[in-house]
């Protein structure tokens, strides 16, 4: 089954708690509603009307450690389900913030994901069977010194696909 659909209004897409869709292959773009990755998204968007490719938008949400004391576990899973529909909302805001300050809708196929694990690690697993992937320079990591962020930096050195590192535009 296809996920993706032409986009018209972004509250009301579906957000998928899978990873993207192998075939067809297509741009995937890691989203963590930072600032960085709203300008990847843009130009993910862009990347993927230029080749009329479908538009993945993941966002990873990365549980706590395992080992929690009996009673707990509920807790944590709580919290899971409810970090992962704030994600999903946030998709959601980040596809129409990025639509309105390009003045037109997304011109293609759209799926957008929320997938639990290590940002890292799902993001470069995505990569195996993607045509791009679109990051940010940083995201929401606490290093802003940095040139590039931990994730920007592993998808550099070990994604299986091509990768577009977008700059944030200079201050004013």
């Amino acid at each position: 089954m296809h996920s993706s659909e032409k986009v018209a209004a972004p509250e009301a897409l579906p957000v998928f708690g899978a990873l993207p869709a192998a075939d067809p292959p297509g741009v995937l773009a890691a989203c963590d509603g930072s600032d960085g990755s709203l300008w990847a998204l843009d130009r993910a968007m862009a990347e993927a009307e230029l080749f009329g490719l479908p538009l993945y938008v993941l966002a990873v949400v990365n549980p706590s450690p395992t080992g929690y004391p009996p009673g707990v576990i509920e807790l944590v899973q709580e919290s899971i389900e409810r970090l992962s529909a704030s994600m999903a909302d946030g998709l959601r805001r980040a596809v129409a913030t990025v639509q309105h300050a390009r003045g037109r809708p997304y011109q293609g196929e759209l799926a957008l994901h929320v997938v639990l694990g290590n940002v890292i690690d799902v993001l470069l697993r995505c990569t195996r069977d993607q045509h791009t992937l679109v990051v940010g320079t940083r995201g929401n990591g606490g290093f802003s010194r940095l040139l590039l962020g931990s994730v920007s930096t592993a998808a550099v050195h070990h994604a299986a696909c091509p990768v577009l590192v977008v700059p944030a535009p200079p201050a004013h």
